[in-house]
């Protein structure tokens, strides 16, 4: 009876610490995911085209969000330097030119991604979704679904929070090499919202029973 209210005290006092993000990309997505993050109460910091910049928030941040255009992620990359390693890092971008597509080969972006990072966890993620629906996840209320594709689980655990907490449903899309997959279904996206003139307020929703 003496333990019960010091332990529901402790209970009270019991506080979950989210990741600081780090966004890099000050662009439609960037800012759309700086909203929702911090809705959902994340410390969040986004820097734009400045390279001074890029670099103290890659050291800052323990999850780094790449929102830059994938023609930039070298660049991008050059700056981040080695702070990436041992974090995760989320892949936002598509390569949706014909060049960049053919560049890839058999092969993602994410994956080439980590090769050029061999130290970080890279999660893909949030690419197949409009800039507009990712502050809140939902689209014509309805909530969308999110898929992450990575291959270190506690670093794809965390990113399936993260993208829970902006308010999609959060689905595990599994491994790395099912980027590629996460990568067509933006490409799709693109496609039907601006080539096929179904417009921005549309988004994909997983049915199961």
């Amino acid at each position: 009876m003496d333990i019960a209210p010091s332990l529901y005290f402790a209970l009270d006092k019991f506080v979950l610490v989210k990741p600081k993000v780090g966004i890099i990309g000050a662009g439609n997505v960037g800012n759309a995911l700086k909203k929702g993050l911090e809705t959902a109460s994340y410390e969040v910091r986004a820097v734009g085209k400045d390279p001074k910049g890029v670099s103290e928030i890659a050291r800052w941040a323990e999850i780094i969000v790449l929102a830059v255009p994938f023609s930039a992620l070298n660049e991008t990359l050059s700056e981040v330097g080695n702070s990436a390693d041992g974090k995760i890092v989320i892949d936002v971008t598509n390569a949706y030119t014909p060049e960049a597509i053919a560049s890839l080969g058999s092969t993602s972006g994410a994956e080439v991604l980590q090769k050029k990072l061999p130290r970080a966890k890279i999660v893909k993620t949030l690419n197949m979704h409009f800039a507009k629906n990712m502050e809140t996840g939902h689209c014509a209320g309805e909530r969308l679904t999110c898929f992450s594709a990575g291959d270190d689980r506690s670093a794809k655990e965390k990113v399936l929070e993260l993208t829970r907490d902006l308010g999609f449903d959060a689905v595990d899309a599994g491994p790395l090499a099912n980027a590629k997959l996460l990568e067509s279904l933006g490409i799709l996206n693109i496609q039907l919202g601006f080539n096929l003139g179904l417009g921005t307020d549309i988004g994909f929703k997983l049915v199961r029973a």
